[in-house]
């Protein structure tokens, strides 16, 4: 659809500009003999009526856009570059439409003038206004290569906006394949550490084993519940978490102790599902497994205004120290993160005298 009239607020202001015209105009014939009355008689409708057969330009510039959509054409031998002869093209397609749009306002204004000289104040004005025909022609054709102008601006704002909406798609879909490429990445990773978990218990604790399968099952049962959703609440995160350090303590016993600092405010802050499972299962696996009096991992969740802060802060080895973390967990929380969250959140690790902490910060937004 045009794009002035797509809405009545553009027409307003399109049409009252055309008023300005009629006027400007009025007063240029009025220094050639014509009177005040006479000439706005005569123009403010016809500017009226030439303003919406000026919107025609749109389609001209259509027709003939001033940049071709397809790649460019290669050069030959003997003949002149494309480029030239496109500027021709658009030269006499608007130059022609421009005369035929300005002879037609003038034969239309011939009829407007029969109809107005019949009028008794406007009987003696035929010959003062058929004078003046050359002037309105040229005024016309004038005016249909500035409505030109200005729709081959339209025309370039809307291919520049179709444009951005055309890259924030890809965008949108990169995110999104790249979000799911990262959640297949981590539910076999999870998977292959707990059968391994439970392998290593069947020989040891049978009934261990056994438990630890019931509760694998409600997990993995509690993963696909909220797999197919973008964010859930953070309960429910923790929810997740704690099941999956429940299948934990089943191995470790109590050399696994947990402790858990959550601000209420936070609880409805919306994050990405299992992405807290990936930290708990480092803290296990790198933490309390290489310990044998085990430890305790603690858990603070903070919220501050819009912000959300979540750390993990497990025991470490200190007698075998191991250099910062950059495995598969690690790295895919902070991908997903970037994913979701652009700049506005991060991950940071530390690790202090015998302790490893994950910190998080991102947004907190209770919307779905």
């Amino acid at each position: 659809m045009h794009p002035i009239l797509a809405r009545v607020e553009r027409l307003r202001v399109y049409l009252a500009a055309w008023l300005v015209v009629a006027v400007l105009l009025a007063a240029v014939v009025t220094r050639q003999g014509l009177g005040w009355l006479e000439a706005l008689t005569l123009l403010l409708p016809m500017c009226l009526v030439y303003g919406f057969a000026c919107l025609s330009a749109w389609y001209v510039c259509r027709a003939t856009p001033l940049t071709s959509p397809g790649p460019p054409k290669p050069v030959t031998l003997g003949r002149a570059s494309g480029g030239g002869s496109g500027v021709l093209r658009v030269l006499a397609s608007s130059t022609l439409a421009a005369v035929i749009a300005s002879g037609l306002w003038v034969a239309l204004m011939r009829l407007w003038v029969s109809a107005v000289v019949l009028l008794p104040p406007f009987a003696e004005s035929g010959i003062r206004y058929a004078a003046h025909e050359p002037l309105l022609f040229a005024a016309g054709v004038l005016l249909f290569l500035l409505a030109l102008t200005v729709h081959y601006l339209l025309l370039a704002f809307e291919l520049a906006r179709d444009a951005e909406q055309r890259q924030l798609r890809m965008e949108v879909l990169a995110r999104e394949a790249e979000l799911r490429a990262l959640r297949a990445q981590l539910d076999p990773h999870f998977l292959f550490n707990s059968l391994n978990s439970i392998s290593a218990l069947t020989a040891v604790d049978p009934m261990g084993a056994r438990r630890m399968c019931m509760l694998l099952a409600d997990f993995l049962r509690d993963t696909l519940s909220v797999s197919s959703r973008d964010r859930i609440p953070l309960v429910e995160e923790l929810a997740l978490a704690d099941r999956f350090l429940g299948i934990e303590q089943v191995r470790f016993g109590d050399r696994l102790r947990i402790e858990r600092h959550v601000d209420g405010a936070a609880a409805q802050c919306r994050v990405p599902p299992l992405l807290l499972q990936p930290l708990v299962e480092n803290a296990v696996t790198h933490g309390i497994a290489g310990l044998l009096e085990g430890g305790v991992i603690r858990l603070d969740v903070s919220r501050r205004d819009n912000r959300l802060s979540i750390a993990i802060e497990n025991p470490r080895d200190t007698e075998s120290p191991q250099p910062a973390r950059h495995g598969v967990g690690l790295d895919n929380v902070r991908q997903r993160l970037l994913a979701m969250f652009g700049g506005t959140a991060r991950l940071d690790t530390r690790a202090d005298d015998g302790r490893y902490r994950v910190e998080l910060a991102l947004p907190c937004s209770t919307d779905d």
